[in-house]
């Protein structure tokens, strides 16, 4: 086949390929997850806390980059489970701040194998998957720096 007929090619699209692995890598996570009750949008949020707690709304949907309609709904949830609370902001009433309970805390312990057994069912090591991370940051700011008049 011409090289132009395959350009329409699904096995051709990099947005496919990038799709087919995400899908895969995320149904990795799921028994994982399933073990802690977790979604993996909401491992994704208390990520964000574990890592820096009592951050407002909007500092949790900028680091994971998702609008405040997507993120409330995920944070509810939580705080409906007891793993994280939502309160007013004492100097500005307008923003809410999310912080762990002690349950959402504890949960991290329970977690903390999670990051090497996905290396692992992907056949990376600590060194490869750092890479891998690396490499997709930058084809993200690649993409979004980049005007589509090529």
């Amino acid at each position: 086949m011409p090289p132009a007929d395959r350009a329409l090619l699904l096995e051709e699209q990099a947005c496919f390929a990038l799709y087919a692995a995400s899908r895969a890598v995320t149904d990795l996570y799921r028994p994982l997850l399933a073990e802690l009750d977790l979604t993996y949008p909401q491992y994704l949020v208390l990520l964000v806390l574990w890592e820096r707690d009592a951050r407002p709304v909007k500092e949790v949907g900028a680091a994971l980059q998702l609008d405040y309609g997507t993120v409330s709904p995920l944070l509810k949830r939580l705080e409906a489970r007891g793993l994280l609370t939502r309160s007013r902001q004492a100097g500005d009433e307008r923003s809410v701040a999310v912080r762990l309970t002690p349950a959402g805390t504890a949960l991290r312990e329970r977690a903390e194998r999670i990051p090497r057994e996905i290396g692992c069912a992907m056949g990376l090591d600590d060194e490869g998957r750092r890479d891998l991370i690396r490499r997709l940051r930058d084809l993200t700011a690649t993409v979004r720096s980049t005007n589509t008049g090529c």
